[in-house]
């Protein structure tokens, strides 16, 4: 059953007000398709608007001035186009994501390391602002905070609906890595026509604990794969932001819950100029977590490198 083109239904992926939570539905996505929409999360829509504006002045540069902001997948700083395929992360030799992002992680000023020097050397480097979109830094800096601490209140309600303590994922985010795309999907005009497999983002779960994703709609957009229903287009609420979880916190509930596999559409033949960015947050843990018996970083370490395309 492929299901393309239907949109899930609201019990499969339900909208969650976390004004007034309810941990049984939040408990029953997770075990169905990995993912919700959260509304009443606090943030407000200009900023979001904001980044898309000024980041979009960036990705529409001339390649060879973007060139010097080029890195690998885990890097901080301009993945080009062909430098990530993320169905790599599932085995499947497809040709490379049909998108550019601005990737940025966690940091730490040098005055609140964690100690640990080759831990700070690859998880906590400094980041990098490009100078052509000056006004990107203080916006993303505000939206980070919010989104640091939305993942928090997230981590929580999972633990309720877990039926743990509240603290039970969050005594393990005190020096948390995160990181963070903006992730500009342009129209053919850039990108040319989709290669036979090639999405705008291959097939995949994400790696860490939680992915709170700003998203626009569009023909080309995510899709979310659930057993017995397919791939099918995820809801859409310009209210809410979509929340799923990665494959350390399935492991974490001891494979109650599902990662949220997913993927995102190729430009579509009938609107070939659609453009789209998206703005990723994917929280992690802090260094050194043992989940159900891995190394936590070393986990994620190993599935960032397998999903680099050059």
């Amino acid at each position: 059953m492929d299901g393309v083109g239907e949109t899930l239904r609201v019990d499969l992926i339900p909208t969650i007000d976390l004004s007034a939570p309810d941990p049984a539905r939040i408990d029953g996505a997770l075990q169905n398709a990995g993912f919700l929409l959260v509304t009443g999360h606090g943030i407000d829509p200009s900023l979001p608007a904001a980044i898309r504006d000024t980041a979009r002045g960036f990705f529409r540069l001339p390649g060879p001035v973007k060139q010097p902001y080029a890195v690998k997948v885990g890097g901080r700083g301009w993945l080009g186009p062909g430098a990530e395929a993320n169905g790599y992360a599932e085995g499947t030799e497809s040709p490379p994501d049909l998108k550019e992002s601005l990737s940025f992680a966690a940091e730490h000023a040098a005055e609140h390391p964690t100690g640990m020097a080759p831990v700070d050397a690859d998880w906590f480097a400094p980041n990098v602002w490009p100078g052509e979109i000056p006004a990107l830094r203080p916006l993303l800096e505000d939206y980070l905070r919010a989104m640091r601490a939305l993942s928090e209140r997230l981590l929580e309600l999972l633990a309720v609906a877990l039926q743990r303590p509240e603290d039970f994922f969050t005594r393990h985010t005190t020096h948390p890595t995160w990181g963070f795309n903006i992730n500009w999907y342009p129209g053919t005009d850039t990108v040319g026509v989709a290669q036979p497999g090639q999405f705008r983002i291959g097939p995949h779960t994400d790696f860490g604990t939680v992915t709170v994703l700003d998203r626009q709609h569009g023909k080309g957009g995510l899709q979310v794969f659930v057993d017995g229903h397919g791939w099918q287009d995820a809801p859409y609420d310009p209210a809410a932001l979509t929340v799923n979880i990665g494959d350390l916190m399935a492991r974490w509930s001891d494979g109650r819950w599902k990662p949220g596999r997913h993927r995102v559409l190729p430009p579509p033949a009938d609107v070939p100029a659609e453009e789209l960015i998206s703005l990723v947050y994917f929280y992690e843990c802090d260094p050194g977590t043992d989940v159900r018996g891995i190394d936590s970083h070393a986990y994620l370490r190993a599935q960032l490198d397998a999903i680099t395309a050059d």
